[in-house]
Protein backbone atom coordinates (compact mmCIF):
# COMPACT_ATOMS: atom_id res chain seq x y z
CA UNK A 1 0.00 0.00 0.00
CA UNK A 2 2.91 2.49 0.85
CA UNK A 3 4.32 1.97 -2.46
CA UNK A 4 1.18 2.20 -4.64
CA UNK A 5 0.01 5.24 -2.57
CA UNK A 6 4.11 7.09 -3.19
CA UNK A 7 3.83 6.57 -7.29
CA UNK A 8 0.32 8.26 -6.55
CA UNK A 9 1.18 11.00 -5.09
CA UNK A 10 4.86 11.60 -7.53
CA UNK A 11 2.26 10.56 -9.94
CA UNK A 12 -0.08 13.71 -9.07
CA UNK A 13 2.67 16.20 -8.96
CA UNK A 14 4.11 15.53 -12.32
CA UNK A 15 0.54 15.88 -13.66
CA UNK A 16 0.26 18.97 -11.93
CA UNK A 17 3.68 20.54 -13.25
CA UNK A 18 4.10 18.73 -16.58
CA UNK A 19 1.06 18.18 -18.55
CA UNK A 20 0.75 21.44 -20.11
CA UNK A 21 -1.25 22.86 -16.89
CA UNK A 22 -4.49 20.79 -18.33
CA UNK A 23 -6.35 21.47 -15.26
CA UNK A 24 -6.18 25.09 -15.11
CA UNK A 25 -9.13 24.87 -17.77
CA UNK A 26 -8.44 28.42 -18.95
CA UNK A 27 -7.93 28.05 -22.54
CA UNK A 28 -11.23 30.05 -23.50
CA UNK A 29 -12.89 32.82 -25.58
CA UNK A 30 -13.13 35.81 -24.58
CA UNK A 31 -12.07 39.63 -24.92
CA UNK A 32 -9.04 41.72 -26.54
CA UNK A 33 -9.23 39.73 -30.02
CA UNK A 34 -9.55 42.40 -32.51
CA UNK A 35 -12.66 42.11 -35.20
CA UNK A 36 -11.43 41.84 -38.74
CA UNK A 37 -11.95 44.57 -41.22
CA UNK A 38 -14.32 42.36 -43.63
CA UNK A 39 -16.16 39.39 -41.99
CA UNK A 40 -15.67 36.18 -44.60
CA UNK A 41 -18.42 34.33 -45.43
CA UNK A 42 -19.25 31.37 -43.53
CA UNK A 43 -21.56 27.93 -43.97
CA UNK A 44 -22.64 25.86 -40.93
CA UNK A 45 -23.01 22.20 -41.65
CA UNK A 46 -24.96 19.92 -39.13
CA UNK A 47 -25.28 16.43 -39.48
CA UNK A 48 -28.30 15.50 -37.82
CA UNK A 49 -30.34 11.61 -36.98
CA UNK A 50 -33.62 11.49 -35.23
CA UNK A 51 -32.77 14.85 -33.56
CA UNK A 52 -36.02 16.26 -33.59
CA UNK A 53 -36.15 17.15 -29.77
CA UNK A 54 -33.41 19.49 -30.50
CA UNK A 55 -32.76 20.29 -33.84
CA UNK A 56 -35.74 23.54 -33.69
CA UNK A 57 -34.10 25.54 -31.25
CA UNK A 58 -30.34 24.51 -32.47
CA UNK A 59 -31.57 25.87 -35.79
CA UNK A 60 -32.90 29.40 -34.68
CA UNK A 61 -29.65 29.51 -32.83
CA UNK A 62 -28.02 29.61 -35.74
CA UNK A 63 -30.76 31.56 -37.63
CA UNK A 64 -30.84 34.58 -35.77
CA UNK A 65 -26.94 34.82 -35.59
CA UNK A 66 -25.79 38.45 -34.93
CA UNK A 67 -22.90 37.72 -37.26
CA UNK A 68 -21.98 40.42 -39.43
CA UNK A 69 -20.68 38.52 -42.44
CA UNK A 70 -22.61 36.33 -45.02
CA UNK A 71 -23.63 33.07 -43.17
CA UNK A 72 -25.81 29.96 -45.00
CA UNK A 73 -26.84 26.42 -42.67
CA UNK A 74 -26.59 23.77 -43.88
CA UNK A 75 -28.82 20.67 -42.40
CA UNK A 76 -27.67 17.23 -43.58
CA UNK A 77 -30.73 14.71 -42.36
CA UNK A 78 -29.04 11.04 -42.03
CA UNK A 79 -31.91 8.64 -42.91
CA UNK A 80 -34.14 10.41 -40.08
CA UNK A 81 -36.92 8.23 -38.88
CA UNK A 82 -38.46 11.31 -37.07
CA UNK A 83 -39.57 14.31 -37.99
CA UNK A 84 -35.79 16.07 -38.03
CA UNK A 85 -35.98 17.47 -41.83
CA UNK A 86 -39.62 18.61 -41.47
CA UNK A 87 -38.90 20.18 -38.39
CA UNK A 88 -35.49 21.97 -39.95
CA UNK A 89 -38.11 23.05 -43.27
CA UNK A 90 -40.23 24.55 -40.60
CA UNK A 91 -37.35 26.93 -39.03
CA UNK A 92 -36.24 27.69 -42.47
CA UNK A 93 -39.13 29.20 -43.50
CA UNK A 94 -38.82 32.14 -40.90
CA UNK A 95 -35.32 32.32 -40.35
CA UNK A 96 -33.55 35.36 -40.93
CA UNK A 97 -30.63 33.41 -42.39
CA UNK A 98 -31.16 31.04 -45.04
CA UNK A 99 -31.26 26.88 -44.00
CA UNK A 100 -31.12 24.40 -46.59
CA UNK A 101 -31.89 20.95 -45.81
CA UNK A 102 -30.02 17.92 -48.25
CA UNK A 103 -30.42 14.35 -47.36
CA UNK A 104 -27.48 11.86 -47.63
CA UNK A 105 -27.41 8.93 -49.50
CA UNK A 106 -27.17 5.57 -48.41
CA UNK A 107 -24.10 5.05 -45.97
CA UNK A 108 -20.95 3.68 -47.75
CA UNK A 109 -19.07 0.94 -46.50
CA UNK A 110 -16.01 2.38 -44.70
CA UNK A 111 -17.88 5.32 -43.39
CA UNK A 112 -19.27 6.70 -39.96
CA UNK A 113 -23.06 8.45 -40.91
CA UNK A 114 -21.68 11.36 -39.15
CA UNK A 115 -18.57 11.87 -41.78
CA UNK A 116 -20.83 10.87 -44.11
CA UNK A 117 -23.47 13.49 -43.32
CA UNK A 118 -20.63 16.07 -43.04
CA UNK A 119 -19.01 14.79 -46.51
CA UNK A 120 -22.48 15.16 -48.10
CA UNK A 121 -22.91 18.54 -46.99
CA UNK A 122 -19.17 19.53 -48.22
CA UNK A 123 -19.94 18.25 -51.59
CA UNK A 124 -22.68 20.37 -52.14
CA UNK A 125 -21.13 23.81 -50.91
CA UNK A 126 -20.17 24.89 -54.62
CA UNK A 127 -23.81 25.60 -54.83
CA UNK A 128 -25.10 26.42 -51.92
CA UNK A 129 -22.73 28.56 -50.27
CA UNK A 130 -19.80 29.17 -53.16
CA UNK A 131 -17.95 31.78 -51.86
CA UNK A 132 -18.11 30.38 -47.85
CA UNK A 133 -14.62 30.78 -47.05
CA UNK A 134 -14.89 29.30 -43.09
CA UNK A 135 -16.93 26.17 -42.14
CA UNK A 136 -18.34 25.87 -38.81
CA UNK A 137 -18.87 22.08 -38.37
CA UNK A 138 -21.84 21.66 -34.98
CA UNK A 139 -23.98 19.01 -33.95
CA UNK A 140 -27.54 19.00 -34.26
CA UNK A 141 -27.94 19.23 -30.27
CA UNK A 142 -25.76 22.04 -29.50
CA UNK A 143 -27.50 25.96 -29.35
CA UNK A 144 -24.98 28.77 -30.21
CA UNK A 145 -25.50 32.40 -28.64
CA UNK A 146 -26.15 35.30 -31.38
CA UNK A 147 -22.23 36.46 -31.04
CA UNK A 148 -20.09 33.01 -30.47
CA UNK A 149 -19.60 32.76 -34.08
CA UNK A 150 -18.21 36.43 -34.25
CA UNK A 151 -15.90 35.07 -31.20
CA UNK A 152 -15.05 32.33 -33.25
CA UNK A 153 -13.89 33.87 -36.58
CA UNK A 154 -12.09 36.36 -34.45
CA UNK A 155 -10.37 33.72 -32.44
CA UNK A 156 -9.32 31.78 -36.09
CA UNK A 157 -8.26 34.98 -38.46
CA UNK A 158 -6.58 37.08 -35.44
CA UNK A 159 -4.23 33.80 -34.37
CA UNK A 160 -3.94 33.02 -38.14
CA UNK A 161 -5.61 29.58 -37.57
CA UNK A 162 -6.50 26.65 -39.69
CA UNK A 163 -9.08 25.28 -37.54
CA UNK A 164 -10.60 26.10 -34.23
CA UNK A 165 -12.43 24.46 -31.68
CA UNK A 166 -14.83 24.95 -28.33
CA UNK A 167 -15.76 22.25 -26.02
CA UNK A 168 -19.31 22.66 -25.43
CA UNK A 169 -21.07 23.50 -22.15
CA UNK A 170 -22.42 20.04 -21.35
CA UNK A 171 -25.48 19.18 -19.32
CA UNK A 172 -24.41 18.63 -15.64
CA UNK A 173 -27.81 18.97 -13.60
CA UNK A 174 -28.62 16.05 -11.04
CA UNK A 175 -26.46 13.96 -9.34
CA UNK A 176 -25.09 11.74 -12.44
CA UNK A 177 -24.94 15.00 -14.21
CA UNK A 178 -22.94 16.87 -11.50
CA UNK A 179 -20.68 13.51 -10.61
CA UNK A 180 -19.65 12.34 -14.04
CA UNK A 181 -20.08 15.48 -16.84
CA UNK A 182 -17.38 17.92 -15.02
CA UNK A 183 -15.34 14.97 -14.28
CA UNK A 184 -15.73 14.00 -18.60
CA UNK A 185 -14.40 16.97 -19.05
CA UNK A 186 -11.48 16.81 -16.73
CA UNK A 187 -10.47 13.66 -18.19
CA UNK A 188 -10.73 14.96 -21.57
CA UNK A 189 -8.35 18.02 -20.96
CA UNK A 190 -5.58 15.44 -19.43
CA UNK A 191 -5.72 13.53 -22.25
CA UNK A 192 -5.23 16.20 -24.79
CA UNK A 193 -3.95 18.91 -22.62
CA UNK A 194 -5.07 22.08 -24.34
CA UNK A 195 -2.02 24.71 -24.16
CA UNK A 196 -0.28 21.45 -25.91
CA UNK A 197 -2.82 21.27 -28.89
CA UNK A 198 -2.39 25.23 -28.78
CA UNK A 199 1.37 25.10 -29.21
CA UNK A 200 2.19 24.72 -33.27
CA UNK A 201 5.96 23.25 -31.81
CA UNK A 202 3.55 19.99 -30.57
CA UNK A 203 2.11 17.09 -32.09
CA UNK A 204 -0.41 16.96 -29.65
CA UNK A 205 -3.97 17.80 -31.47
CA UNK A 206 -7.30 17.64 -30.47
CA UNK A 207 -10.80 19.23 -31.31
CA UNK A 208 -14.11 18.85 -29.58
CA UNK A 209 -16.47 17.73 -32.77
CA UNK A 210 -19.74 19.83 -31.08
CA UNK A 211 -18.26 22.81 -32.24
CA UNK A 212 -15.55 22.73 -35.03
CA UNK A 213 -14.69 25.92 -37.43
CA UNK A 214 -11.82 25.47 -40.32
CA UNK A 215 -11.05 27.00 -43.30
CA UNK A 216 -12.57 25.75 -46.29
CA UNK A 217 -9.26 25.50 -48.38
CA UNK A 218 -7.80 23.73 -45.38
CA UNK A 219 -10.34 20.53 -45.74
CA UNK A 220 -10.13 20.46 -49.65
CA UNK A 221 -6.25 20.09 -49.09
CA UNK A 222 -7.09 17.06 -47.15
CA UNK A 223 -9.42 15.43 -49.46
CA UNK A 224 -12.44 16.01 -47.37
CA UNK A 225 -14.02 13.86 -44.68
CA UNK A 226 -13.21 11.53 -46.90
CA UNK A 227 -9.53 11.98 -44.94
CA UNK A 228 -11.01 10.47 -41.31
CA UNK A 229 -14.15 8.40 -43.07
CA UNK A 230 -14.31 5.95 -40.75
CA UNK A 231 -12.74 7.43 -37.72
CA UNK A 232 -15.35 7.46 -34.71
CA UNK A 233 -13.24 10.01 -32.79
CA UNK A 234 -13.45 12.03 -35.80
CA UNK A 235 -12.79 15.57 -34.34
CA UNK A 236 -9.72 14.66 -32.71
CA UNK A 237 -8.74 12.62 -35.77
CA UNK A 238 -9.74 15.84 -38.28
CA UNK A 239 -7.78 18.32 -36.19
CA UNK A 240 -4.51 15.75 -36.25
CA UNK A 241 -5.03 15.67 -40.13
CA UNK A 242 -4.86 19.79 -39.94
CA UNK A 243 -1.82 19.70 -37.92
CA UNK A 244 -0.63 17.07 -39.66
CA UNK A 245 -0.76 19.68 -42.70
CA UNK A 246 1.07 22.60 -40.86
CA UNK A 247 -2.20 23.72 -40.05
CA UNK A 248 -2.14 25.92 -37.05
CA UNK A 249 -4.79 24.94 -34.57
CA UNK A 250 -6.88 26.22 -31.30
CA UNK A 251 -8.65 24.04 -28.88
CA UNK A 252 -10.79 26.05 -25.91
CA UNK A 253 -13.88 25.63 -23.44
CA UNK A 254 -17.40 27.23 -23.36
CA UNK A 255 -18.84 29.13 -20.97
CA UNK A 256 -22.03 29.92 -21.99
CA UNK A 257 -21.20 30.54 -25.85
CA UNK A 258 -21.81 26.97 -26.98
CA UNK A 259 -24.47 24.94 -25.16
CA UNK A 260 -25.35 20.96 -25.65
CA UNK A 261 -29.01 20.49 -25.47
CA UNK A 262 -28.35 17.18 -24.32
CA UNK A 263 -29.94 15.79 -21.67
CA UNK A 264 -27.35 13.92 -19.19
CA UNK A 265 -29.37 13.51 -16.15
CA UNK A 266 -29.31 9.75 -16.41
CA UNK A 267 -26.48 7.44 -16.02
CA UNK A 268 -27.19 5.82 -19.31
CA UNK A 269 -27.24 8.21 -21.51
CA UNK A 270 -23.82 9.15 -20.31
CA UNK A 271 -22.57 5.57 -20.43
CA UNK A 272 -23.84 5.36 -23.60
CA UNK A 273 -21.63 8.47 -24.83
CA UNK A 274 -18.23 7.39 -23.05
CA UNK A 275 -18.76 3.63 -24.22
CA UNK A 276 -19.07 4.54 -28.10
CA UNK A 277 -15.66 5.67 -27.89
CA UNK A 278 -13.75 4.49 -24.81
CA UNK A 279 -12.32 1.41 -26.40
CA UNK A 280 -11.70 2.79 -29.47
CA UNK A 281 -9.28 5.67 -27.61
CA UNK A 282 -7.05 2.82 -26.39
CA UNK A 283 -6.61 1.31 -29.72
CA UNK A 284 -8.59 -2.15 -29.18
CA UNK A 285 -6.16 -3.20 -27.32
CA UNK A 286 -6.58 -5.35 -24.36
CA UNK A 287 -3.15 -4.30 -23.66
CA UNK A 288 -3.75 -0.82 -23.51
CA UNK A 289 -7.21 -1.22 -21.65
CA UNK A 290 -5.53 -2.94 -18.74
CA UNK A 291 -2.95 -0.42 -18.77
CA UNK A 292 -5.31 2.25 -18.39
CA UNK A 293 -7.29 1.29 -15.76
CA UNK A 294 -4.47 -0.19 -13.53
CA UNK A 295 -3.01 3.73 -13.93
CA UNK A 296 -6.67 5.59 -13.22
CA UNK A 297 -7.25 2.75 -10.32
CA UNK A 298 -3.82 3.87 -8.98
CA UNK A 299 -3.64 7.83 -9.19
CA UNK A 300 -7.45 7.91 -8.22
CA UNK A 301 -8.51 5.34 -6.20
CA UNK A 302 -5.30 4.11 -4.25
CA UNK A 303 -5.38 7.68 -2.16
CA UNK A 304 -8.92 7.22 -1.18
CA UNK A 305 -8.26 3.42 -0.35
CA UNK A 306 -5.62 4.48 1.90
CA UNK A 307 -7.26 6.63 3.42
CA UNK A 308 -10.91 5.09 4.02
CA UNK A 309 -9.04 1.66 4.83
CA UNK A 310 -6.89 3.26 7.72
CA UNK A 311 -8.66 0.92 10.79
CA UNK A 312 -7.64 -1.96 8.85
CA UNK A 313 -3.94 -1.75 7.43
CA UNK A 314 -2.49 0.62 10.68
CA UNK A 315 0.07 2.40 8.47
CA UNK A 316 0.06 6.07 9.18
CA UNK A 317 2.04 7.01 6.76
CA UNK A 318 0.26 5.34 3.81
CA UNK A 319 -2.66 7.42 5.38
CA UNK A 320 -0.79 10.42 4.83
CA UNK A 321 0.19 9.97 1.90
CA UNK A 322 -3.16 8.61 0.52
CA UNK A 323 -4.95 12.09 2.06
CA UNK A 324 -1.84 14.15 -0.30
CA UNK A 325 -3.20 11.92 -3.34
CA UNK A 326 -6.26 12.63 -2.85
CA UNK A 327 -6.14 16.24 -2.09
CA UNK A 328 -3.95 16.88 -5.09
CA UNK A 329 -6.33 15.32 -7.29
CA UNK A 330 -8.99 17.35 -6.09
CA UNK A 331 -7.10 20.78 -6.11
CA UNK A 332 -6.21 19.54 -9.92
CA UNK A 333 -10.16 19.18 -10.24
CA UNK A 334 -10.74 22.82 -8.65
CA UNK A 335 -11.07 24.76 -12.05
CA UNK A 336 -13.14 22.37 -13.62
CA UNK A 337 -16.10 22.25 -10.66
CA UNK A 338 -15.60 26.16 -11.05
CA UNK A 339 -16.34 26.05 -14.41
CA UNK A 340 -19.53 24.07 -13.99
CA UNK A 341 -20.79 26.11 -10.46
CA UNK A 342 -20.67 22.91 -8.87
CA UNK A 343 -18.88 23.10 -5.09
CA UNK A 344 -15.17 23.06 -3.94
CA UNK A 345 -16.50 19.50 -1.73
CA UNK A 346 -17.19 17.93 -4.55
CA UNK A 347 -14.24 17.39 -5.68
CA UNK A 348 -13.87 14.85 -2.97
CA UNK A 349 -16.04 12.88 -5.56
CA UNK A 350 -13.71 12.90 -8.16
CA UNK A 351 -12.51 8.91 -7.29
CA UNK A 352 -15.91 8.04 -7.96
CA UNK A 353 -16.67 9.34 -10.99
CA UNK A 354 -13.33 8.14 -12.03
CA UNK A 355 -14.36 4.44 -11.06
CA UNK A 356 -17.47 4.82 -13.36
CA UNK A 357 -15.30 5.74 -16.05
CA UNK A 358 -12.95 2.56 -15.45
CA UNK A 359 -16.07 0.50 -15.62
CA UNK A 360 -17.74 2.68 -19.07
CA UNK A 361 -14.19 1.57 -20.19
CA UNK A 362 -14.22 -2.11 -19.85
CA UNK A 363 -18.23 -2.32 -21.13
CA UNK A 364 -17.08 -0.74 -24.40
CA UNK A 365 -14.41 -3.28 -24.64
CA UNK A 366 -16.54 -5.50 -23.94
CA UNK A 367 -19.22 -4.09 -26.71
CA UNK A 368 -16.62 -4.34 -29.13
CA UNK A 369 -15.42 -7.46 -28.73
CA UNK A 370 -18.84 -8.42 -28.81
CA UNK A 371 -19.05 -6.70 -32.60
CA UNK A 372 -21.26 -3.97 -30.71
CA UNK A 373 -18.83 -1.30 -30.65
CA UNK A 374 -18.82 2.08 -31.52
CA UNK A 375 -22.61 2.07 -31.55
CA UNK A 376 -24.67 4.99 -31.99
CA UNK A 377 -27.90 5.59 -33.49
CA UNK A 378 -29.31 2.26 -34.29
CA UNK A 379 -25.88 1.67 -36.20
CA UNK A 380 -22.77 -0.41 -34.83
CA UNK A 381 -19.00 0.49 -36.46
Amino acid sequence: MLILVSIAVLAWLLLLTARGGFWRADQRLGPGVAAPETWPEVVVLIPARNEAETIGPVLESHGFSEYLGALTVVLVDDGSADDTAGIARRVAGFSPRPIRVVSAPALPKGWTGKLWALETGYRVLDRLAPGAELILLTDADIAHKPDTLAGLVEVMLSGGRHLVSLMARLDARGFWGGLLIPAFLFFFQKLYPFAWVNDPARATAGAAGGCIMLRRDVLDRIGGFGAVRGALIDDCALAAAVKAQGGAIWLGLAGDEVTSLRDNRRLGAIWRMVARTAFTQLGHSAAMLGAAVAGMALIYLAGPIAVLGFPWHQNPLAATLGAVAWMLSGLAYLPTLRLYGKPAWQALGLPLAAAFYMAMTISSATAHWRGQGGRWKGRSY
